[in-house]
């Protein structure tokens, strides 16, 4: 069985591309083609609508959301209950009364549904602005985004704090903070017949993913392993290490995700029907 499956080029899915280079499948029957998604759960979402993904490890508001609104796919496992920490970053010269002000500023985000895009509705609750006025550049990918900051064609740009600390670092933007999901960051999920058709399977696929996080975080070298292959400090993964765990147990999906889900309808980001079907069409 051949499955392609997508998830960001990100310290978090190092479990799966390590189980899938020592070909942890294998027993299985299964042969995963993983894709890096540099654009984030946005382009993970077109690929499940597309079909140029069967799987994807992506964020829990924007699949709960795509899928509220027809994407044809279901969730199968929380895979990081640990919450996202996203960095709120600025120009360069920006000042940090920017988060002050009470009309709020323009942000640069991947696509539309994407974390990015969300999260930052999910800030403008913290600042009290008002979810009509926010406005938004869509760039693509972390790329566009600090390309974005750096050409004044935004002014903020949200998106996880140790990914963009090379560019924080190199003097290409500022972080002003940061802004914690209210939810399991990560979730696994997967085309709707495909789910229909091998939900065994995938269960015991991510039964493997699960034995291999737990080693990556039990394992003295796996500080030095993420360092070197995401191109972080040392002191940075040992730190982003006490901050995140991955879900090695079982975990119920509807308590998992029921704040997301009431977010997304307090901010009007999904319709009152759509709230009342979450649980069904979810999962």
């Amino acid at each position: 069985m051949n499955f392609k499956i997508g998830g960001v080029p990100e310290h978090f899915n190092f479990p799966w591309r390590l189980a899938i280079e020592e070909r942890a499948f294998d027993d299985l029957g299964v042969t995963l083609h993983w894709s890096d998604m540099s654009g984030g759960t946005g382009q993970m979402i077109k690929g499940l609508e597309t079909g140029t993904l069967d799987i994807a490890v992506l964020l829990t508001e924007g699949i709960t959301r795509a899928i509220l609104q027809g994407t044809k796919a279901k969730i199968l496992d929380v895979y990081v209950t640990s919450p996202l920490q996203w960095g709120i970053h600025a120009p360069i010269h920006m000042d940090a009364s920017i988060l002050l002000r009470e009309k709020p500023p323009k942000f640069a985000v991947s696509r539309y549904g994407s974390g990015s895009h969300l999260m930052a509705f999910v800030l403008g609750k913290e600042r009290r602005w008002a979810s009509n006025d926010i406005t938004f550049n869509v760039v693509g990918d972390v790329y566009g985004g600090i390309w974005a900051l750096e050409n004044h064609e935004a002014e903020l740009f949200l998106w996880e704090k140790y990914t963009t600390q090379p560019f924080v670092d190199k003097g290409s933007c500022q972080r002003l903070g940061q802004v914690n999901t209210p939810w399991p960051c990560f979730v696994l999920a997967c085309n709707a017949d495909i789910v229909a058709q091998n939900r065994g399977l995938l269960e015991e696929m991510m039964g493997v993913v699960k034995t291999y996080a737990k080693r990556v975080k039990e394992s003295p070298q796996s500080v030095e392993a993420l360092a070197w292959r995401y191109h972080l400090k040392t002191d940075e993964v040992t730190q982003w290490f006490k901050e995140t765990e991955w879900n090695l147990q079982e975990v119920s999906l509807p308590t998992a995700i029921q704040t997301a889900v009431n977010f997304l309808a307090e901010e009007q980001l999904i319709t009152p029907q759509q709230h009342d079907l979450w649980e069904e069409k979810l999962f």
